[in-house]
């Protein structure tokens, strides 16, 4: 059984409050999955003054200020919160993860010994950022919202010149709109992902609700990562796109049990069904009474239930066959008979 990696992005839903990055984590380890995400930036190193918001940061925000910077710089978590997040994951049993969005922030992740590095789609066509990140972090995860498939493989292309190995990299099918359309999922793109590149991929998911990123396992996903938060009415430029603590917590069991069920690919009877086969399956059997000597014809056999006597698709070996003994309606026709 393949076990898919499942991701719960608390991004900056934090809301620069510690305590409720905690209860985060609480909601992560309680829903299953296998890390919790956040991300590391210093706003000043990302944006410039006159960044204007994205449609849905204004839309999901009403403190009236149009510019990124000022909402980037309350989401900051420093190193003292980082610290303190990761030991606290630790005491949890939960995998710590956060995406760094500047070079700063990627050096930051690395001294606090994180191991998987993970690249927004924004930073795809970032080459210094590209590069630092291959040689920060052994294994590397790279979200492609709103890439064409030759950006992609550039991107790769530099991850790979820089160290990371295609076997320690995972590309997320993604779209960046939040929430994003149904039509504009095109969850197919994932596979063309990997059939372009032969390296393992993932989806990372912003449409509402859980359908979506339960279809990407069928297909193959081997991660996924989706928005969560503890309250969707908070104010915040992720929490209308998240899910809520119960629904990151069917996501997941839904996840599992289709981990499950996609089975080993090979057609056979389970050991579950293989009891029912006598129950469900047909015999042939006598249609009418049949005297000894009498020739097996289409005339005086039928098929029914159970399946413990001769297979129906044998039919045509019995019918000429002679009766060896008397048989009475609906008695099976054994082989010796």
């Amino acid at each position: 059984m393949t076990r898919t990696i499942i991701i719960a992005e608390a991004g900056v839903n934090h809301n620069g409050d510690i305590r409720l990055a905690k209860k985060l984590v609480d909601a992560a380890v309680d829903a299953g999955v296998d890390y919790v995400k956040f991300q590391t930036f210093k706003a000043s190193n990302i944006v410039s003054k006159q960044a204007k918001k994205a449609g849905y940061q204004k839309e999901n925000m009403t403190n009236g200020d149009d510019t990124q910077l000022s909402m980037l710089e309350n989401l900051e978590m420093d190193e003292s919160m980082h610290i303190e997040l990761i030991r606290y994951c630790e005491q949890k049993s939960i995998k710590f993860l956060s995406t760094p969005f500047d070079l700063e922030s990627i050096e930051l992740l690395k001294r606090l010994n994180i191991k998987l590095g993970k690249i927004p789609s924004g930073e795809i066509t970032n080459l210094p950022y590209l590069r630092a990140m291959a040689r920060a972090f052994p294994f590397i995860v790279l979200s492609t919202g709103m890439s064409e498939m030759e950006e992609i493989k550039d991107a790769v292309k530099v991850l790979l010149d820089n160290g990371t190995q295609s076997k320690d990299l995972i590309i997320l099918h993604c779209n960046t709109e939040y929430p994003t359309p149904m039509q504009d999922v095109n969850l197919l793109a994932m596979n063309s992902i990997s059939n372009e590149l032969n390296i393992s991929v993932g989806y990372s998911d912003h449409t509402l609700g859980i359908e979506v990123p339960i279809a990407a396992v069928a297909l193959g996903a081997v991660m996924i990562e989706k928005h969560f938060t503890l309250d969707k009415t908070m104010e915040g430029p992720d929490h209308k796109a998240s899910l809520d603590p119960l629904e990151l917590k069917a996501m997941t069991h839904a996840i599992r049990n289709i981990n499950i069920a996609m089975g080993v690919a090979v057609k056979a009877a389970t050991p579950s069904e293989i009891k029912n086969k006598e129950s469900v399956r047909k015999s042939i059997v006598a249609k009418y009474d049949i005297k000894k000597g009498d020739v097996f014809s289409e005339k005086n056999l039928t098929v029914k239930r159970p399946g413990n006597g001769i297979n129906p698709m044998k039919w045509d070996e019995v019918i000429g066959k002679t009766a060896t003994r008397e048989f009475s309606i609906d008695d099976l026709i054994e082989t010796n008979d």
